[in-house]
């Protein structure tokens, strides 16, 4: 399965961006999803997942209130809701297949990181 992030752009502090990653070339309900960001000069990081039938999610503590991460599987995408956008959330965004939710914690966890998207959030 491929997958390709889109949505990012420049906002002000406070403003609100909706992320879509758009799947092709696998079963895309089959999958477990989420989004990682990697912001500069620093380790990539989780930031929420979804489970494959869409009723389990989990977001980090830093976004966990203010982003909501959604799919459909129809359109074989997943989306992220951010709102109350902060400096911090500056970053390249990835969306990503999961291998266990059990496991959602970790890195190691997700496969098929497509182009991220970059979202600049300003003061």
């Amino acid at each position: 399965v491929q997958l390709q992030a889109s949505g990012g752009g420049a906002v002000q502090a406070g403003d609100s961006l909706k992320l879509s990653c758009v799947a092709s070339g696998g079963a895309f309900n089959t999958y477990g999803l989420g989004w990682l960001r990697q912001a500069p000069e620093k380790e990539r990081e989780f930031v929420a997942v979804i489970s494959r039938s869409g009723g389990i999610t989990f977001y980090s503590d830093s976004v966990k209130g203010r982003f909501t991460i959604s799919r459909d599987d129809g359109e074989s995408s997943l989306y992220l809701e951010m709102n109350n956008l902060r400096p911090e959330d500056t970053a390249v965004y990835y969306c990503a297949t999961m291998k266990s939710l059990r496991d959602y914690k970790s890195l190691d966890n997700y496969a098929h990181l497509g182009q991220g998207t970059l979202v600049t959030v300003s003061s």
